[in-house]
C-alpha cells in the first residue's frame, strides 16, 4: 500500500469522524442555521479550489449536460438532507444513532447496487446484509421503534453515492455545483434568521463567527485529502478505511459527550459489526483473487466509499 495514500485516507476519514467536535461547538445555533452557513462557506471554499485547479470548464460542462444537471439536482437534495440530519443529530445529542447510520451505509450501498445497478452479491455479501438487517430488526423489536435517524442517514448517504456514481462529474466539481444550487435557499435562511430572530449572529463574538466561517474549509479539506488518496490507492483498499469515521463518532458520543449506548443498541451494534467483519473479510478475499485491473470494477469498488459520497458528514 502506498504510505502517502494510506496517510491521506486515514487523515480524511479521521477528519470526518472527529468533525462532530466542531459541529458540537456550533451547537448554540440551531442545526438549520449551521447547515445554511455550511452551504455558504463550502460554496466559497470550493469555488476557490475550482479556480485554483482551473476547473470552471468542468463546472460548465456539468451544468450544460441535461443528464448531469438532473443528477446533480437529485444529489443536491440528498446531500442537503443528509448534512442537515447529521448536524441535528450532533447538536441534539443523538450521535450514537448517527454513527449507527454510517456503520450501516456500506451495506446499504451493497443493497442499492443490487437493486439499481444489477450487481450480483456473493454469498458472503448476502450474509453480511442479512446480519445487519437482523441487528436493525432486533433494535426495533426491543425498543419499540425503528432507528429512523440511522436509517435515514444511511439511505440518503447511500442514495447520494448512487446518484453521483452515475453522474459524469468529479467530486470537487460536483460538490461545488451542489452547494451552489442550494446556496440561494441557504442565503435566504441566513437573512431570515438575522432579520426575524433578533440577529442570531449579531449576538455572537467575532471568534464564534470565524469558527462558523471555517465550515467551508472543514468541508472541503477532507474531501481534497480523500481525492488525493483515491488517486494512489485501489478503491477496494480505500473502502476499508471508511469505518474509522463512525467508530470515532461512536467513541465521541459515549466517552466524550456521555450519550447512553444501552444494551439494546449494543446488541444491534454487535450484529452490524459482525456483518461488517464478514463483508470486509469476504471483499478482501475476493480482491486478492483478482488482478489490480479487474478489482477496480469489482462490486466492492462500486460500493466502497467514493469521493462523491464521502462528504456526508
Amino acid at each position: 500500500m502506498d504510505p502517502v495514500g494510506g496517510a491521506l485516507a486515514v487523515g480524511a476519514y479521521l477528519a470526518w469522524g472527529l468533525v462532530a467536535i466542531y459541529w458540537k461547538a456550533l451547537g448554540p445555533l440551531p442545526a438549520w442555521l449551521v447547515l445554511s452557513h455550511r452551504i455558504l462557506f463550502s460554496a466559497l471554499a470550493l469555488g476557490v479550489v475550482v479556480t485554483a485547479v482551473d476547473g470552471w470548464r468542468d463546472v460548465g460542462r456539468a451544468i450544460g449536460r441535461a443528464s448531469t444537471r438532473r443528477a446533480l439536482l437529485a444529489s443536491t437534495a440528498l446531500i442537503t438532507v443528509n448534512w442537515g440530519l447529521f448536524l441535528w443529530a450532533v447538536i441534539s445529542g443523538r450521535m450514537v444513532e448517527a454513527s449507527l447510520g454510517y456503520f450501516l451505509n456500506p451495506l446499504v450501498n451493497v443493497a442499492l447496487g443490487t437493486v439499481f445497478l444489477r450487481e450480483r452479491l456473493r454469498p458472503g455479501q448476502w450474509g453480511a446484509v442479512g446480519l445487519a438487517a437482523l441487528g436493525v430488526a432486533a433494535l426495533t423489536w426491543t425498543t419499540g421503534r425503528a432507528p429512523w435517524l440511522a436509517l435515514a442517514l444511511a439511505v440518503t448517504f447511500g442514495a447520494y453515492g448512487l446518484v453521483r456514481k452515475r453522474a459524469d462529474v468529479g467530486a470537487v466539481t460536483g460538490l461545488f455545483v451542489e452547494t451552489a444550487l442550494v446556496l440561494p435557499a441557504a442565503l435566504g435562511a441566513i437573512a431570515w434568521s438575522e432579520a426575524g430572530h433578533g440577529g442570531l449572529l449579531r449576538s455572537r463574538d467575532a471568534g464564534f463567527v470565524a469558527l462558523l466561517a471555517a465550515s467551508g474549509v472543514i468541508t472541503a479539506g477532507p474531501l481534497l485529502a480523500f481525492n488525493a488518496a483515491a488517486r494512489r490507492l485501489p478503491l477496494s483498499t480505500l473502502g476499508f478505511f471508511q469505518y474509522l469515521s463512525p467508530t470515532c463518532q461512536l467513541l465521541l458520543a459515549v466517552f466524550a459527550y456521555g450519550e447512553p449506548l444501552g444494551r439494546e443498541r449494543a446488541w444491534a451494534f454487535a450484529a452490524i459489526w459482525i456483518s461488517l467483519a464478514v463483508f470486509v473479510g469476504e471483499a478482501w478475499r475476493h480482491s486478492l483473487s483478482l488482478s489490480s485491473s479487474s478489482s477496480s470494477s469489482s462490486p466492492e469498488s462500486s460500493v466502497s466509499s467514493s469521493s462523491s459520497s464521502s462528504s456526508g458528514t
